[in-house]
């Protein structure tokens, strides 16, 4: 995340409403940051302060995600966030016409965010999508995560009917999380199909489906969720193509 991404990596940030960082000529970094101002002391709005983020177009580096709002949490807690997003182009100029959401849920109060970094997904959609160099960032409201989230990633393996393991591209029937933390942690799964595009055009997820519901995995732990209903007819129509992910994410 360094000045190495150029229009990539600068964010405008907003908390409340007012933007408070700006991402125009002269930035230092490609971060903003928000600060709460609402003089509440319950946890809405909690971590307002201490969370600040990045958009990566596309990070150069081969087999890695593009669109990503990578998150950074300075906070010693978990949080869950609700932001919302204006797509810029190049010139920093909102794109009215692109929508702006999330696979993992920061833009519903679905994910929480760790102490330290994590990630979101975005998707583009409307005329200019493709137009698209930086996001802004509205923090609408935050609050204290009811379960804390690890500091590892929780990992995700296809498996077939007979529990053996097999590749995310093909038609598997259930899929192993994996849990490499002290903490107990819930997460939920996308199964995420990538769209093809030509050279210089960011990578989208074009279809996105959930496998099973909030699913608990103890602390150097796995549990296993068996695929089912619209996410077995996703896996079914999508298995053998050449873009697909399985990716579990911190949730409540």
């Amino acid at each position: 995340m360094g000045r190495r991404r150029l229009a990539a990596a600068c964010v405008a940030m907003v908390a409340g409403g007012a933007l408070l960082t700006g991402c125009g000529p002269g930035a230092d970094t490609g971060k903003g940051r928000a600060t709460s101002g609402s003089g509440r002391s319950d946890d809405e709005n909690f971590g307002a302060t201490g969370l600040s983020f990045d958009y990566v177009g596309d990070s150069g580096v081969d087999e890695t995600m593009n669109q990503t709002l990578q998150i950074t949490n300075d906070l010693p807690a978990s949080v869950v966030p609700v932001l919302s997003f204006e797509a810029l182009d190049k010139h920093h100029h909102v794109l009215h016409g692109v929508k702006v959401s999330t696979i993992y849920g920061s833009d519903r109060g679905e994910l929480v965010t760790p102490y330290g970094s994590s990630l979101d997904i975005l998707r583009f959609s409307g005329p200019g999508k493709h137009e698209v160099a930086d996001v802004r960032v509205t923090v609408r409201r935050t609050s204290i995560a009811s379960v804390p989230a690890g500091l590892h990633e929780v990992t995700t393996q296809a498996l077939d009917g007979h529990g053996r393991e097999i590749t995310k591209f093909e038609r598997f029937s259930a899929v192993r999380l994996t849990n490499e933390d002290d903490i107990p942690v819930s997460v939920r799964i996308a199964y995420v199909l990538w769209d093809q595009p030509p050279k210089g055009v960011t990578q989208q997820a074009i279809e996105v489906t959930p496998i099973g519901g909030l699913t608990e995995v103890p602390a150097h732990g796995t549990a296993v969720v068996h695929v089912a209903g619209k996410a077995a007819a996703a896996v079914a129509r999508n298995s053998y193509g050449p873009a697909v992910s399985i990716k579990a994410y911190n949730s409540q």
